[in-house]
């Protein structure tokens, strides 16, 4: 029997009066490696933070297990999405310190295994992270919380592609069998054999929600070029 990790509906969200997303529905069970699609500004990250409750001003419904709480979806969701406002001097150690007194489910010694895996040094301050290394770090601190939702926005930019495979297959042995976890990525075919599901947004909606393995059976197409074939024709740049 499958579980509702996710239940989104009517989702409408407007910025400085422009709609980024409307009456966007989306359904998705727990224990899933979910792929999160779009063009840029397709509202993936807005998705991401009103999922979390970064963002709270919205029409619709939003609920992550059981609850619609903004309070209990940051307590059932890890997101970072990005490190302003973090002082530049601080270390990654002292980091990490500040998120385990912010988040009562962070683990350091989780977040130390994590910072092995992406080749991060626990005494380099903020300040000298190249791009990469600055995403690598966010994904270490996304993951390093004991949760049930991993939201991971475009965690590999930045990243060279051995790097990215090999961090994909340090995913795949670490996720808890009862974790969800949402990846938004613009390198579709390094995700496309870890996913268990592919949604696309595009003209701030969901516009296909598809099984991975029944989208190859059914589609004959492999998972990036099924994306691929909804922006066939029109301005996608990655």
């Amino acid at each position: 029997m499958t579980t509702n990790m996710i239940t989104v509906k009517q989702l409408t969200y407007k910025r400085n009066r422009k709609v980024i997303l409307d009456d966007l529905n989306l359904d998705l069970v727990q224990g899933h490696f979910i792929g999160l699609l779009g063009a840029n500004g397709a509202g993936k990250t807005t998705l991401m933070r009103l999922l979390n409750g970064v963002a709270t001003t919205f029409h619709g419904t939003i609920q992550i297990g059981s609850s619609e709480s903004i309070v209990e979806r940051k307590q059932l969701s890890s997101f970072s999405e990005s490190l302003n406002g973090v002082n530049p001097n601080r270390t990654l150690k002292q980091i990490a310190t500040y998120y385990a007194d912010m988040y009562l489910d962070f683990s350091e010694a989780e977040f130390a295994n994590f910072l092995k895996t992406f080749d991060l040094d626990s005494h380099q301050k903020l300040a000298a992270l190249s791009k990469g290394n600055r995403k690598k770090l966010i994904a270490a601190l996304t993951l390093a919380r004991q949760t049930q939702l991993y939201l991971l926005d475009e965690p590999f930019e930045g990243i060279d592609s051995m790097t990215r495979k090999r961090i994909i297959s340090n995913l795949i042995a670490w996720k808890p069998a009862a974790a969800t976890v949402i990846i938004s990525d613009h390198h579709v075919s390094d995700v496309a054999n870890v996913l268990d599901e592919v949604v696309i947004i595009k003209d701030k909606h969901v516009v296909a929600q598809k099984n991975a393995e029944e989208l190859r059976e059914e589609t004959g197409m492999s998972i990036e070029n099924y994306y691929e074939s909804f922006y066939e024709g029109s301005d996608q740049r990655d």
